[in-house]
C-alpha cells in the first residue's frame, strides 16, 4: 500500500468547500498557477474536470499533465486524492 502525504489526508478528510487548487495533493504553487491561468482556480473546478472524465484516473492524469505540465507522480497523486474524496463525499 502506498503512503499518502499529510496534504492528501487533510484534503480527503473534509468537504471541499472553497479550497484553492493548491490544496490538492500533487499541486504546488507552480502547477497551481498554470491551472489558474486556464480557469482552474479552485479544487472544485478541478473536481469538475475529474467528474467530466467519468472519474477515470488515467484520462485525468493525462489531462493534468497536458494542462499543467505535471509529472506522472504529481498527476497520479492528484487523481488519487480526488478519487478518495469522491468515494468519501459523493
Amino acid at each position: 500500500m502506498s503512503t499518502t502525504s499529510q496534504k492528501h489526508r487533510d484534503f480527503v478528510a473534509e468537504p471541499m468547500g472553497d479550497k484553492p487548487v493548491t490544496a490538492l495533493s500533487g499541486i504546488g504553487d507552480t502547477l497551481g498557477r498554470k491551472l489558474e491561468e486556464q480557469g482552474f482556480d479552485k479544487a472544485s473546478v478541478v473536481l469538475g474536470q475529474f467528474l467530466l472524465l467519468r472519474k477515470d484516473t488515467e484520462m485525468f492524469t493525462d489531462w493534468l499533465k497536458d494542462a499543467s505540465g505535471a509529472n506522472s507522480r504529481q498527476a497520479g497523486s492528484c487523481a488519487q486524492c480526488l478519487k478518495e474524496w469522491c468515494d468519501a463525499f459523493l
